[in-house]
C-alpha cells in the first residue's frame, strides 16, 4: 500500500487504456469458502446482483457470509472502458472501472432488497471516489442492475437511505445506479477471489455510516469489518 496523491478523475473512453480481447489470467474454478463454481452459467432460478462498495476484499466477504441464499460470490472490475483489465491497470485510474462484487443468489431464500440493505449499510455511499482510507475512482459506490425490477428496487432503496442519512447529518449519496448491460463484469485475478478467506487477518477498508435503513428496508445485519481486522492508517491504494 502507498500514498495516493493525485485527484481521482474518471477517464473518457478516448483516454482509457484499450485493454485486450482476452484475459491474461485464469480464474479459479470454485469458491474457496462456499465450494460452488465461480463462473456461470448458473443453475436456473438464481439471480445476479452487482455492487461496488470500496475495496472488494471486504465487500465480497460481507456477502458470502450472509446466512442463507448465497450461491457464490466473486470479485471483478465493472463500469469502465478497458477490455479485460488487470488489477494494476484498474489501480492506475485509466480504465474507468470500479472494484465490484458479483453476488449470485436464490431469490426464494434471500431477496434483492435484502442484498441492497447489506450494500447500503456496509459502506459510506456519500464519499465519491473513495471509501474510507482507500482513494481512487475504483473505490466509488455503484449498483449495476440486471432487470427493471432491480433498477426500481435500487432507486427506491437509495431514496430511502438518503432520507435517513440526511436526518443523521450525512451528505448526499454519490452511488451510481446503472444497467449492467453494456458494462461487462470482468472477473479479477485469482489471488483476489475470496482473499479474506485465504487471509483472515488481511486488509479490509470497509466501514459503514452506522445508519440503518428504515422500513421497508429495515435490517439488523451488521456493517463493515469485524473487530480486529487491519485498517489502513491513511489514504492508500492496495
Amino acid at each position: 500500500m502507498f500514498l495516493h496523491r493525485r485527484t481521482p478523475r474518471l477517464p473518457t473512453p478516448e483516454q482509457a487504456l484499450s485493454g485486450r480481447p482476452e484475459p491474461v489470467f485464469t480464474v479459479p474454478e470454485r469458491h474457496t469458502a462456499l465450494g460452488t463454481p465461480l463462473l456461470g452459467p448458473y443453475p436456473e432460478g438464481l439471480e445476479i446482483a452487482d455492487f461496488g462498495l470500496g475495496c472488494f476484499w471486504g465487500a465480497e466477504r460481507t456477502f458470502w457470509q450472509l446466512p442463507a441464499g448465497i450461491h457464490t460470490t466473486l470479485v471483478g472490475y465493472q463500469g469502465g472502458h478497458t477490455q479485460n483489465p488487470t488489477y494494476e491497470e484498474v489501480c492506475s485510474g485509466l480504465t474507468g472501472h470500479t472494484e465490484a462484487v458479483r453476488v449470485v443468489h436464490d431469490p426464494e431464500k434471500i431477496s434483492y432488497e435484502r442484498l441492497l440493505q447489506v450494500f447500503w449499510e456496509s459502506h459510506d455511499p456519500t464519499q465519491g471516489f473513495r471509501q474510507g482510507n482507500d482513494v481512487g475512482t475504483q473505490y466509488r459506490s455503484a449498483v449495476y442492475t440486471h432487470s427493471p425490477a432491480q433498477a426500481a428496487a435500487a432507486q427506491a432503496s437509495r431514496d430511502a437511505y438518503q432520507k435517513v442519512l440526511t436526518a443523521s447529518g450525512h451528505g448526499t449519496v454519490t452511488t451510481e445506479l446503472l444497467p449492467a448491460e453494456g458494462r461487462e463484469f470482468y472477473p479479477a485475478e485469482g489471488y483476489h477471489q475470496q482473499y479474506l478467506h485465504k487471509n483472515p487477518a488481511g486488509y479490509c477498508g470497509l466501514g459503514g455510516t452506522g445508519v440503518k435503513l428504515s422500513t421497508p428496508f429495515e435490517t439488523t445485519w451488521g456493517a463493515s469489518c469485524p473487530t480486529g481486522v487491519a485498517s489502513a492508517p491513511e489514504a492508500t491504494e492496495k
